[in-house]
């Protein structure tokens, strides 16, 4: 018999996809959720607020996968049951405050109980926390992270344009960046510039310091005093815009057309290392990236216990292998320098 993994939010875009994933790969996925209507007979509606059902949604499964957002709502919940079911959480958060949250209350406790607790583990977070860690190699630390995402579009779904107000609403308003060694909520307008990515994308204005949860995972356990991350300015005003639809499938397996690619440059002193990675639609991309911290979780082929994001948790280079072809990821073949931060 499969293992079996609850997928909770499995009716959303990305819970699709994470499901997909799952059966593909083998295992028995169990479709969970808020919405009852959403789930069908064979799904288990679980509300965030009802402990019983949400112990219920996870009754026999292995690990249970997150995809619910606004996960300051759905995160705390959600692993509080794992933590009562003694399974592994994993969850695709690419809010800044819920991933801190997640870090803060629930670090020593999982930690104590011998836990495993991956979030962020999706597009943004989890694969430039690989992709930063893998190019740190033998580095104790760094001076700087810079990740730069080189997306052509972004349709967002209604998990992310909610998540984003809840987001926005948190912060006041103002936007967030993570400079000597802490966050920084600021009220002026994030600055522009051009970035040199490696071939065959080439120079890009993006905007600077637009930041994600990469200001919250690598942080956690890379010895480094600044983060800044980097969008193109055709997916940050698609992103801004009320009008941009939500993505359309484009294949066979319901991916849009969207590429992209997540260039990431460690600064040390005068030393630079490099990684980039290429691929296609960010949302269909986390659930490759999702399943297999299951599947290492769930085979013991972890670095640590508690609460750890992914380039803590498991190999780095070895993960990002195994993503192929659903991530092509290399040392950079270009030697131009990257550009210089951005006056601060």
């Amino acid at each position: 018999m499969s293992e079996q993994v609850t997928v909770y939010g499995a009716y959303g875009h990305t819970g699709r996809f994470v499901v997909a994933e799952l059966l593909e790969r083998g295992y028995t996925a169990v479709r969970a959720g808020r919405d009852p209507g959403k789930l069908g007979g064979d799904g288990r509606a679980a509300s965030v607020d009802d402990p019983a059902a949400l112990d219920r949604a996870l009754e026999g499964s292995a690990a249970v996968i997150n995809c619910a957002g606004p996960f300051a709502t759905t995160a705390g919940p959600v692993i509080e049951a794992a933590l009562r079911a003694g399974i592994p959480y994993v969850d695709l958060a690419a809010e800044i405050e819920a991933n801190a949250d997640t870090f803060r209350r629930y670090g020593e406790r999982a930690r104590a109980e011998g836990a495993v607790v991956v979030p962020a583990m999706a597009f943004f977070g989890g694969l430039a926390d690989l992709l930063a860690t893998a190019a740190m190699g033998d580095w104790a630390g760094a001076d700087r992270v810079d990740v730069a995402y080189g997306l052509d579009s972004w349709h967002p779904t209604a998990g992310t344009r909610a998540a984003g107000r809840v987001s926005r609403e948190r912060r006041d308003g103002r936007r967030v960046r993570f400079v000597d060694g802490r966050l920084e909520y600021r009220d002026d307008a994030p600055p522009r510039r051009r970035w040199d990515f490696p071939a065959p994308i080439g120079g890009r204005d993006v905007i600077a310091e637009f930041s994600m949860a990469d200001i919250v995972t690598l942080p956690s356990h890379l010895e480094v005093a600044e983060v800044r991350s980097h969008m193109t300015v055709e997916a940050a005003a698609d992103l801004a815009s009320p009008e941009t639809p939500p993505p359309a499938p484009a294949d066979g397996r319901g991916r849009s057309a969207q590429a992209w690619a997540v260039h990431v440059v460690v600064h040390r002193g005068a030393e630079r290392r490099q990684q980039v990675a290429y691929g296609r639609d960010i949302y269909a991309v986390s659930a490759p990236l999702a399943v297999e911290a299951v599947d290492r979780i769930l085979a013991g082929r972890t670095k640590t216990a508690g609460v750890a994001s992914a380039g803590a948790m498991f190999d780095a280079r070895e993960f990002l292998d195994a993503l192929a072809p659903h991530v092509t990821a290399a040392p950079p073949a270009c030697t131009a320098p990257a550009s210089p931060p951005p006056p601060r």
